[in-house]
């Protein structure tokens, strides 16, 4: 049995019989943890306040080869979550964290994501638009895994993507509009706020925010990518688009030509 320290970000906390929690957490050097909080639940825990969601935190618990939980002996709250307490921060980060459940691993190094998700929570509790918040990180989940990198030119004949590119259907990546005529169209726009966020960071990419149409597409493309490597929608991403959509005002639709398809 080894006893491990590290900082964290606590990506979720459930109950568990009467007494105990469930903390899944994230590491730089251990990855993905998941571990039990004994006695989390009593009203005289030393975990007291300790185990919040999306929390910077100081955790040190026991772990033995073979056993897919850990034993989570003490935990130090460094930083609470900031900027996520109404509905739409709340639902936002669900969805940040199930990003990190999905992606990054159980027991491998996972220093890019925690900074990813260390610096984009800051950002929010700053003050940055959730909105260009989410676009930030889930774009850049989506290159730190590889599936999803800066479009510079187009991977299949090698041309310049400036004028505006393609998503196939399948989702694997954009290209340029003669390699696949038909698709999602990536406007140049699009294209520029992928290759960016590479550079900048969303602090100072907020002081100039994207237009909220641009944040639509990105989120779109995004969305079809993570569907295309996933096989599958992530529920949390269900749950916001839906309570969201369920709360906004009816309106008109935009008919904005730079949201349609490009099939022919």
């Amino acid at each position: 049995m080894r006893l491990l320290t590290a900082d964290c970000i606590v990506l979720s906390v459930t109950d568990l019989h009467d007494r105990d929690r469930i903390v899944s957490f994230l590491t730089a050097d251990h990855g993905r943890k998941r571990g039990v909080a004994q006695g989390a639940r009593t009203r005289h825990s030393r975990f007291g306040g300790q185990l919040q969601s999306l929390a910077r935190t100081r955790m040190t618990w026991f772990e033995k080869d073979g056993r897919d939980l850990v034993r989570i002996r003490e935990a130090a709250l460094e930083r609470p979550a900031r900027g996520l307490d109404d509905l739409e921060g709340i639902l936002l980060g669900q969805y940040m964290a199930e990003h990190m459940e999905h992606f990054a691993q159980v027991d491998e190094e996972s220093e890019h994501f925690l900074r990813l998700l260390d610096s984009t929570l800051r950002a929010i509790g700053g003050g940055v638009h959730l909105g260009l918040a989410a676009r930030y990180f889930e774009a850049w989940v989506l290159r730190l895994t590889g599936i999803f990198p800066a479009p510079w030119a187009c991977p299949e004949c090698g041309s310049s993507l400036d004028g505006g590119a393609v998503l196939p259907h399948d989702g694997g990546g954009v290209v340029c509009r003669r390699c696949a005529p038909a698709g999602l169209a990536v406007p140049p726009e699009a294209v520029q706020f992928l290759r960016v966020i590479g550079r900048t960071r969303l602090t100072d990419l907020a002081a100039s925010p994207p237009a909220p149409w641009l944040l639509d597409r990105v989120e779109e493309i995004c969305g079809r990518v993570r569907r295309g490597f996933l096989q599958q929608e992530l529920k949390s991403y269900r749950v916001m688009r839906d309570t969201l959509a369920g709360l906004a005002p009816a309106g008109p639709p935009s008919g904005d030509a730079r949201r349609e398809e490009t099939d022919e």
